[in-house]
Protein backbone atom coordinates (compact mmCIF):
# COMPACT_ATOMS: atom_id res chain seq x y z
CA UNK A 1 0.00 0.00 0.00
CA UNK A 2 2.69 2.38 0.55
CA UNK A 3 4.18 2.01 -2.56
CA UNK A 4 1.01 2.36 -4.05
CA UNK A 5 0.05 5.51 -2.41
CA UNK A 6 3.74 6.90 -3.07
CA UNK A 7 2.77 6.53 -6.74
CA UNK A 8 -0.25 7.59 -6.76
CA UNK A 9 1.31 11.09 -4.91
CA UNK A 10 4.14 11.47 -7.45
CA UNK A 11 1.14 10.61 -10.66
CA UNK A 12 -1.08 13.45 -9.03
CA UNK A 13 2.53 15.83 -8.82
CA UNK A 14 2.73 15.74 -5.26
CA UNK A 15 6.53 16.21 -3.71
CA UNK A 16 5.86 16.75 -0.14
CA UNK A 17 4.28 14.40 2.05
CA UNK A 18 5.24 12.47 4.99
CA UNK A 19 4.98 8.72 5.74
CA UNK A 20 4.31 7.12 9.21
CA UNK A 21 3.83 3.78 11.14
CA UNK A 22 0.70 3.29 12.55
CA UNK A 23 1.16 1.46 15.62
CA UNK A 24 -2.28 0.77 16.64
CA UNK A 25 -5.51 2.13 17.46
CA UNK A 26 -9.39 0.83 17.56
CA UNK A 27 -11.67 0.65 14.62
CA UNK A 28 -14.94 -1.17 13.78
CA UNK A 29 -13.30 -4.49 15.15
CA UNK A 30 -11.80 -3.57 18.25
CA UNK A 31 -8.79 -2.25 19.80
CA UNK A 32 -5.45 -3.75 17.72
CA UNK A 33 -1.83 -3.23 17.65
CA UNK A 34 0.85 -3.57 15.46
CA UNK A 35 2.70 -6.13 17.84
CA UNK A 36 2.43 -9.43 16.96
CA UNK A 37 0.78 -9.05 13.64
CA UNK A 38 1.36 -11.38 10.92
CA UNK A 39 -0.86 -10.10 8.90
CA UNK A 40 -0.91 -6.75 6.29
CA UNK A 41 -1.92 -4.98 8.96
CA UNK A 42 1.90 -4.55 10.75
CA UNK A 43 2.84 -2.46 7.36
CA UNK A 44 -0.02 0.12 8.13
CA UNK A 45 1.10 3.75 7.02
CA UNK A 46 -0.08 6.91 8.02
CA UNK A 47 0.46 9.48 5.30
CA UNK A 48 0.41 13.54 5.57
CA UNK A 49 0.27 15.43 3.03
CA UNK A 50 0.03 19.81 3.50
CA UNK A 51 -0.90 21.63 -0.03
CA UNK A 52 -2.82 24.21 -1.10
CA UNK A 53 -6.70 23.92 -1.18
CA UNK A 54 -6.55 24.65 -5.16
CA UNK A 55 -4.58 20.99 -5.47
CA UNK A 56 -6.61 18.94 -3.50
CA UNK A 57 -9.31 17.80 -5.55
CA UNK A 58 -6.61 16.58 -8.35
CA UNK A 59 -4.82 14.75 -4.95
CA UNK A 60 -7.97 12.99 -4.21
CA UNK A 61 -9.21 11.78 -7.59
CA UNK A 62 -5.78 10.18 -8.02
CA UNK A 63 -5.48 8.97 -4.28
CA UNK A 64 -9.01 7.37 -3.66
CA UNK A 65 -8.94 4.95 -6.38
CA UNK A 66 -5.65 3.50 -4.21
CA UNK A 67 -7.78 3.27 -1.31
CA UNK A 68 -11.10 1.91 -2.53
CA UNK A 69 -10.05 -1.49 -2.29
CA UNK A 70 -8.30 -1.36 1.63
CA UNK A 71 -9.20 0.18 4.60
CA UNK A 72 -8.12 3.87 4.56
CA UNK A 73 -9.09 7.09 6.45
CA UNK A 74 -9.06 10.40 4.68
CA UNK A 75 -8.77 12.96 6.70
CA UNK A 76 -8.94 16.70 5.08
CA UNK A 77 -8.58 19.91 7.21
CA UNK A 78 -7.22 23.07 7.62
CA UNK A 79 -4.05 24.36 8.81
CA UNK A 80 -1.78 26.97 8.93
CA UNK A 81 1.63 26.69 7.91
CA UNK A 82 4.33 29.17 10.11
CA UNK A 83 7.48 28.56 7.35
CA UNK A 84 4.92 29.48 4.11
CA UNK A 85 8.36 29.90 2.34
CA UNK A 86 8.84 26.32 2.40
CA UNK A 87 5.40 25.27 0.44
Amino acid sequence: MERRLTDALQAADITGYTLLPVLGGSGRSGPWSREGQVSIAGGMVQLICILREERLDHLLQTVLPVLEKHIGVVCVTDCEVLRAERF
